[in-house]
């Protein structure tokens, strides 16, 4: 069988698979899992064409991969066979491990546990399958290969990740701000001392590249809209663990009961490996299948929270610099309770405050460092004309307040 397949894709045209090992490696369940995992959570209840898959990306993601190695070895740096199909698996695999809806559920289901974690479980899962042929694209993606640059094009500060999140996701969403010069990006990057480093004449590229991240996480990431429809999903998932906890009896899948009936932290999901059996089998479909079924429940809170999600009726949603006024918090709470003729300690699903951050740029994690003409490398920040770039490398904190409307 021929495992060299193209596969059409509508933001870079035909991708091609590079080897049989990749082919089999997306043919894999854990992989074709991510066929059923929506990207953006729910922001398609803003932006009605944000149903792209964590499966389109990580194949777009790989697809930016083969583009950066093929520049980097015309630019004399020599990078073997092994590595180059390690990177590339390495990126392909990067996000396996999120969980139904991505961010959105990412520490209700099973507490405190980043995909990244699970990512690696997987990975490592798969190594064992594969005879030990993914361990140099495990040391890659773990930062602990000792060319670093490899790992940069993974997770860094401008790497195909983000690269490819931020074209795909501009696309599927028709917010133009996320659009970069990827391939400009691309074309200009180059290794000093092992590390990736972008060329002098790429600076406006990578200029608009932060600002682009920027803009599309107030614009569509953290869109009020958005935020509201990701905290009622979770406000559901939490209320259904509570009932479950208590005795109750709710619809679910296997995998989806396994998750509500047991609490699950870091330490027994990455010892026991039912955990894993089970959470690879889950998808967006099971947390959407159950909450069609709950808006029946006989919990009026389960019952009423899955209302609001199938009939879009949002919660309300301020954002502000400062904390709301607990005062006003409180008096919110006694109405709802009022209004909907429920317990006071019940009121926290329907009444809320959190809070949201965004930082475009991370210096302190790893920073992203320009070739000048004359040799030296300088941070993009130094570099840059731009007055307000370094106000970029801050965290931007915002405050939430999450109400019923008409209250």
């Amino acid at each position: 069988m021929n495992k060299k397949k193209i596969i059409n894709d509508p933001v870079y045209g035909f991708i091609t698979i590079p080897s049989e090992l990749v082919f089999d490696l997306i043919s894999h369940r854990f992989f074709q899992r991510l066929r059923y995992i929506k990207q953006l959570a729910m922001t398609h209840i803003v932006y009605p064409g944000a149903i792209n898959t964590r499966f389109h990306h990580a194949l777009g993601a790989m697809h930016l991969m083969s583009l950066a190695l093929e520049v980097l070895k015309n630019k004399g740096h020599e990078i073997s066979a092994e590595e180059e199909e390690a990177a590339t698996i390495a990126i392909l695999l990067h996000d396996i491990g999120h969980g139904p809806f991505s961010h959105a559920l990412e520490h209700t289901l099973a507490q405190g546990i980043k995909h990244e974690d699970i990512s690696l479980l997987m990975m490592n899962k798969l190594n064992e399958e594969f005879g030990g042929r993914l361990t140099t694209a495990i040391n890659i993606f773990k930062g602990k290969y000792h060319r670093k640059f490899f790992c940069q094009l993974i997770s860094g500060q401008v790497d195909l990740d983000r690269m490819d999140y931020l074209n795909r996701d501009s696309f599927y969403t028709g917010v133009s701000e996320g659009v970069i010069s990827f391939d400009r990006i691309i074309k200009m990057f180059n290794v000093v001392d092992d590390q990736l480093v972008v060329e002098e004449k790429g600076i406006y590229s990578v200029e608009k590249f932060l600002i682009a991240r920027r803009l599309m996480y107030w614009q569509v990431y953290l869109h009020k809209t958005v935020v509201a429809g990701e905290q009622l999903l979770v406000k559901i998932l939490e209320r259904a663990k509570e009932l479950t906890s208590k005795g109750a009896t709710l619809f679910a899948t296997p995998a989806l009961q396994h998750f509500l009936k047991n609490d699950i932290n870091e330490q027994r999901f990455f010892k026991e490996e039912i955990h894993l059996q089970q959470f690879s089998k889950l998808d967006d479909q099971d947390i959407y299948a159950s909450v069609k079924v709950w808006e029946d429940s006989e919990d009026f809170v389960l019952s009423q929270l899955c209302k609001m999600l199938n009939a879009r009726k949002l919660y309300k949603v301020e954002i502000s610099n400062e904390a709301p006024n607990p005062e006003r918090v409180e008096s919110l709470a006694y109405q709802t309770a009022a209004s909907l003729g429920i317990d006071i300690q019940d009121v926290s699903y329907f009444v809320f405050t959190d809070t949201i951050t965004n930082r475009a740029y991370n210096a302190e994690s790893s920073n992203i460092n320009i070739l000048m003409k004359d040799g030296t490398l300088s941070d993009i920040a130094k570099a840059s004309d731009l007055s307000n770039l370094e106000s970029l490398d801050r965290t931007v904190k915002k405050h939430i307040l999450c109400y019923l409307r008409g209250i």
